[in-house]
């Protein structure tokens, strides 16, 4: 007896009773490819050191597996409250800040409105439109600076909800003036504000004090990047802890594995090797930015994070010829204002002298 796949037997319609917001919306956009240099996801090239996995992996075998980890988190909390200098009633722990997005739509989007740029981090957009608020979309300026005074007029129009300020903005890496992000932020009034700084150690900007100061801020903070521990999904949230209480009432309940919470703990114990890293990572950025600037046709825009973007004539061909080196990168092409670019990972300084050399045999 043979049997056909389930989707060959129901085929690939939405069953009956989905959401038309999930219907109508593509899943995720991202495909991955295998070749020998990953430069398409913006992760730190270096894995956690090998010392500190083995004591994270000692303590991971010292725990008992059969129990629930804490609740929320809370003695990882209390350490990243530790790290941040923050109170740890305004930590809020997920599985990736991806996850915290998801939510803080649930929190003050859903029958509300989310307000951010265009381009911008898919998953803001993803998630508004799966749960079904309203999304404002407003461009970047030419320089990809925020465009303050358009976003000012949006949040004067609409009913609070929730406003994404990116710093550094993905997936251009621009920075931008902290007098701008603070404009923005004080003109929100009742909105969250959420200003999310996953790249910020590679940009040396900090926007704690802007939260700090009180009302419905918060920043966006993750291990994925600097830290080098995109593999373990953790990302948090730094907040009040009135607007952390409202929005620790989403996050599903153990949420966290004492396995990543074992690592997590050993990473923050020692935080040299992060720093370290980003160290060689903004280097590297500023060698690959000045090395292709007498490119004779394509151009490595400025970032203040850990990639870039590399605008071609060609932005298929680049890309394939790039891949025919075994490097992968991540086509941005197809992204309003984005025309022509791609974006670039920073790697090791091996991986980035060959990306030098097959971008030189580009024409």
């Amino acid at each position: 007896m043979t049997t056909e796949p389930l989707s060959a037997v129901q085929g690939t319609a939405a069953p009956a009773g989905v959401r038309a917001a999930v219907r109508d919306v593509p899943a995720y956009p991202f495909t991955p490819l295998d070749a020998p240099i990953k430069l398409d996801q913006n992760e730190n090239p270096y894995d956690f050191p090998a010392e500190l996995k083995a004591e994270a992996l000692r303590r991971m075998t010292e725990r008992p597996w059969n129990r629930y980890p804490d609740l929320h988190a809370d003695e990882l909390r209390r350490r990243i409250a530790a790290f941040e200098h923050w109170d740890d009633q305004g930590v809020v722990v997920t599985p990736g800040s991806n996850v915290l997005i998801k939510l803080l739509t649930e929190l003050a989007g859903i029958g509300q409105t989310v307000v951010t740029v265009s381009p911008t981090f898919s998953v803001y957009t993803l998630e508004a439109q799966l749960l079904g608020a309203h999304l404002v979309q407003v461009p970047l300026n030419p320089d990809f600076s925020l465009p303050v005074q358009a976003l000012k007029a949006e949040l004067a129009r609409h009913e609070p909800g929730v406003l994404y300020i990116t710093q550094p903005h993905a997936p251009t890496g621009f920075v931008d003036a902290a007098a701008a992000v603070r404009e923005l932020t004080e003109a929100a009034g009742d909105w969250v504000v959420v200003i999310d700084e996953a790249y910020h150690q590679y940009s040396h900007t900090d926007h704690r004090d802007l939260v700090r100061e009180g009302g419905n801020r918060l920043s966006l903070r993750t291990f994925s990047k600097a830290w080098g521990l995109a593999g373990l999904r953790v990302g948090y949230a730094l907040a009040s802890p009135a607007l952390a209480g409202q929005l620790q009432k989403l996050v599903p309940a153990f949420n966290v594995s004492l396995l990543a919470q074992a690592a997590l703990e050993v990473a923050l114990e020692n935080p040299g090797y992060m720093r370290g890293r980003v160290q060689e990572g903004v280097q590297e950025r500023e060698r690959l930015l000045a090395a292709l600037r007498g490119h004779p046709t394509l151009e490595a825009l400025p970032s203040q994070a850990n990639f870039f973007l590399l605008r071609s004539p060609d932005a298929e061909g680049t890309y394939r010829h790039l891949l025919a080196h075994g490097i992968v990168v991540r086509r941005q092409d197809r992204l309003p204002g984005l025309s022509g670019c791609l974006r670039v990972a920073v790697g090791t300084p091996a991986e980035n002298d060959a990306l030098l050399a097959a971008l030189a045999e580009r024409p």
